[in-house]
């Protein structure tokens, strides 16, 4: 039978959890949903008998072990997973199939009138299908099923809770007939067929290229276990225990693997884990299905982290009764802080970090959460201007960093200097410097330039005199930086760097013929790279950081195409660049402050919190459904009306979001993680925002109920920093 250890975050589960599996002399997996949670396990665990691995990495073992000797596939990631689907749904876009050519099927469907918005929801639903082992026969039976369900009785579209509930502006998608529930009938269809098949080439294309993701991998060895009862055993043979932290944020698909090992009583695993710290579960994660299994529980309710003040907002909001532990330590405590400006709540934050560190904390002590990190940049740069290091992780795109787009700009000079944006970068950048009028004049025309009358290019007219619209416009800077067409018309200075950089690109091409890809980067950084910030400085160590993360995003692209070339490599960086997917997760042993996402920070603790930036649309986003849901009793659910349409949104949409209280659920689990970051905290914690709070309708605003709960222990100092700064400009 399974063992469950249970309790709110900072009860001590993971410790608990450590202290059994270091204490059980049989061989035994340890293991957590999360990479945070692993790194955690990693430092803390001290059994020699113990297995530290990912179920991902587990499920991989299975599937190769399976295929034998065999070709075996690549793994990648879902960046990669998204551009294969894209080429697989080609045909889809292009209106080539079958279906469409015999009239089976209508192209005007929900969501395909922008193709990049369809796919981008399309491989969002496939993601979790696949978390959940949904195949694409069942997606299509329940989708099937749950229109004829719904439409043969449909609801009263007339009931005053479901009008209360629904804003006026879309209230007109409820006034509907008989004829227009039949056409949005068939509309959703149509798109349940279509993205039916759309999944399974989803499925089929990445195998034919042969890739597969970890979760492709995760449900694949589900399969495999199932089917051969051998391979379950040899693994409850080398390991007889598992322990798994987190559990809160395991799918259905990893449960499901572990039931599949173990039997559905799951014996001989324990969890730690609690459903009140799920930060996941719109992403796939189930901790109803986790608790649902029997098994013994223990319940830890001692809070063993959290600071009073901490404590008492945390209590305050997740709605949890009992009273906190009474604190006597005078430092702890709880602030709360609310600017005029986002420049003001970014230079009070710095100046409490500041603070801290003047105090004796150190670096690694301190952690700024977000909900996401994505725009983050502007606490790292208030840190590092005051020579503070700092390191990010979670959803940071590291193609996106200004340092990494510097990197790839001198690069992207070497294969193409026609790609203006990153020449002007160059051009710019503190390695050449040039100034906006050397720049401008760069982008001119040359002096006194005639035709050309025997030239490979195509006539073009340009100059004083040339047409509305330049032809030459594109070309042109690139040629004056090549061939010097406007080298009389730059300072002495600027003539001489420009004549350099014309010179170590003829260099670095030369290199291009002898040298591989990572030597032929790190020589074109070396020599056209100047260093941000001063030796030895906060800033200059944050532009190593990322361009170590990003040269290691090139070492793994080379080994994985040996034969590829810097602009192939550059193809790959812009679409990773561009992608929803690409993440950072590591943080590097060092002494900084660390900016991290909530996922980042799972299983961490930290001696003081920052939570900035808590305004409803930022911590909690907003909720913003995409083209389309699914519900396996209720089947597809389109959100936009198309065809003949009176309203924007389908009925059924509407409905579906008053029955299921998507975006209330969605608040809860916002909620949920923003209490989480606050319970990483150890002895103090600091939540700010900037402008004026919202109504809290769409989305609640946490710090407006913290400051008007006035709890114990939890300063305000909004208006003590405001008057503190007019001083100060007087």
């Amino acid at each position: 039978m399974s063992f469950f250890i249970t309790g709110a975050a900072g009860t001590g589960k993971t410790t608990e959890l450590l202290r059994r599996a270091n204490e059980d002399a049989r061989p035994a997996l340890l293991t957590a949903a999360s990479e945070a949670s692993l790194e955690v396990l990693q430092a803390r665990h001290k059994n020699e008998n113990i297995t530290l691995r990912s179920l991902d990495e587990l499920a991989l073992e299975i599937f190769f072990h399976a295929a034998g000797d065999g070709s075996r596939p690549s793994l990648i990631d879902d960046v990669q997973a998204a551009l294969l689907f894209e080429e697989a749904a080609q045909p889809l876009l292009s209106l080539e199939w079958t279906e469409f050519m015999e009239a089976q099927v209508d192209p005007e469907v929900p969501g395909l009138r922008a193709p990049q918005r369809f796919l981008d929801a399309a491989f969002n639903l496939f993601l979790k299908f696949r978390d959940a082992l949904v195949s694409p026969e069942q997606f299509l039976e329940s989708a099937l099923r749950g229109a004829t369900s719904f439409y043969a009785q449909p609801p009263n579209f007339a009931h005053p809770d479901l009008l209360y509930y629904t804003k006026e502006t879309h209230q007109n998608s409820l006034d509907v007939n008989n004829a227009e529930l039949e056409r949005q009938r068939r509309r959703e269809i149509d798109l349940a067929k279509i993205l039916s098949k759309l999944y399974r080439s989803y499925l089929d294309h990445p195998v034919k290229q042969g890739c597969l993701t970890a979760r492709d991998a995760v449900a694949e060895a589900v399969k495999i276990v199932r089917e051969h009862a051998a391979i379950a055993d040899e693994l409850r043979t080398r390991y007889p225990a598992v322990y798994v932290d987190d559990g809160q944020q395991l799918t259905l698909a990893q449960l499901q693997l572990l039931q599949a090992i173990y039997g559905e009583n799951l014996d001989a695993v324990c969890f730690a884990l609690d459903e009140a710290s799920a930060t996941s579960t719109f992403r796939g994660a189930r901790p109803d299905r986790v608790l649902a299994v029997p098994g013994e529980r223990l319940e830890l309710s001692d809070q063993r982290r959290s600071p009073f003040a901490v404590d008492t907002a945390c209590r305050h909001l997740s709605g949890a009764g009992g009273s906190p532990p009474v604190s006597t330590d005078p430092q702890v405590g709880l602030t709360l802080f609310r600017a005029t400006t986002r420049k003001a709540e970014t230079q009070f934050i710095a100046e409490h970090v500041a603070a801290l560190l003047d105090g004796g904390a150190q670096p690694v002590e301190i952690a700024i959460l977000l909900r996401s990190v994505a725009n983050a940049r502007i606490y790292c740069d208030a840190l590092l201007d005051r020579s503070i290091p700092v390191q990010i992780a979670g959803d940071l795109n590291v193609f996106g960093e200004p340092e990494a787009i510097d990197a790839l700009a001198i690069l992207w000079f070497v294969h193409d200097p026609f790609r203006h944006e990153y020449l002007l970068r160059v051009l710019s950048g503190e390695a050449v410097a040039f100034s906006d009028s050397t720049v401008a004049a760069l982008c001119a025309e040359p002096d006194a330039s005639q035709t050309e009358l025997f030239t490979e290019e195509p006539l073009l007219v340009s100059g004083p005199h040339a047409p509305r619209w330049d032809p030459m416009r594109d070309v042109r800077l690139g040629w004056n930086v090549l061939r010097g067409d406007r080298d009389i018309n730059l300072p002495d200075l600027a003539r001489d760097r420009l004549m350099r950089l014309r010179e170590l690109r003829k260099e670095w091409l030369a290199a291009m013929k002898t040298l591989a890809l990572p030597e032929l980067v790190r020589l074109i950084w070396n020599q056209g790279l100047a260093r941000t910030g001063a030796p030895e400085s906060a800033r200059a160590g944050y532009q190593q950081l990322t361009l170590r993360r990003l040269h290691d995003r090139i070492d793994t692209f080379a080994a994985e195409n040996p034969d590829a070339s810097l602009a192939e490599f550059l193809e790959y960086a812009e679409h990773r660049m561009n992608s929803e997917f690409e993440s950072c997760e590591t943080v590097e042993s060092g002494d900084a402050v660390r900016i991290l996402s909530i996922d980042a920070a799972t299983g961490h603790e930290f001696d003081h919190v920052i939570v900035p930036n808590v305004r409803a649309g930022a911590f909690p986003r907003y909720y913003v459904p995409d083209a389309f849901l699914y519900s396996p009793s209720l089947g597809m659910i389109a959100k936009e009306n198309v065809g003949e349409a009176r309203a924007a949104r389908t009925a059924k949409f509407t409905y579906y979001m008053f029955r299921s209280k998507t975006r209330e659920r969605y608040n809860r689990e916002e909620r949920r993680a923003f209490v989480y970051a606050l319970r990483r905290a150890k002895r103090s914690a600091l939540v700010s925002a900037h402008e004026k709070a919202t109504r809290g309708i769409a989305a609640p605003e946490f710090l407006a109920e913290l400051q008007a709960a006035r709890l114990p222990g939890a300063v305000d100092l909004s208006d003590k920093w405001r008057s503190n700064n007019i001083q100060r400009a007087k």
